[in-house]
């Protein structure tokens, strides 16, 4: 079943990466407390993903926080290694946080699971945004298959 406005956030570890190297984070962590804008998107490196998507939160990222948004959150069913790669050559630098589902943990738990096996690219998550506030999603952006503009950070900015 698919996460719904008004319901929390499970509880999962992903991984992320520090200055001491790969770090657990649990979603607990991430968002207990906090108002979290949070994208999900199905690879580090994609396309749409680079061109697209993790750009306009990166350029959004200040008007997003002065919306009173304690984190941006980018996760992927990637390792911690490429989603900080991916983070360094997006210019994300600390304005999004880059967080690996590398095992798609989040994804199925939150019932967005992508199966592109048939495209050698195993399970993944289908795209979408989210505005979560203290572990509950209160806006809930769920993409089609191939778009963005549902899920993207002008989107979410407009909902804040």
């Amino acid at each position: 079943m698919t996460i719904k406005v008004g319901d929390k956030i499970p509880s999962v570890t992903l991984q992320h990466m520090t200055a001491d190297g790969v770090s657990d984070i649990t979603t607990d962590e991430i968002f207990a407390g906090k108002r979290v804008a949070l994208f999900a998107l199905p690879g580090a490196f994609t396309p749409t993903c680079s061109a697209k998507h993790l750009p306009g939160f990166v350029a959004n990222a200040e008007a997003i926080k002065a919306k009173k948004v304690d984190t941006i959150a980018c996760v992927s069913v990637n390792d911690a290694f490429v989603m900080n790669a991916w983070g360094e050559d997006q210019g994300a630098g600390e304005e999004v946080l880059m967080l690996a589902d590398g095992s798609a943990k989040l994804a199925a738990a939150l019932g967005v699971e992508l199966d592109l096996g048939e495209r050698g690219l195993g399970v993944r998550s289908r795209r979408y945004s989210m505005i979560v506030e203290d572990g509950v999603v209160k806006t809930l952006n769920l993409e089609a298959a191939g778009g963005y503009e549902v899920s993207g950070a002008e989107t979410l900015l407009g909902q804040l």
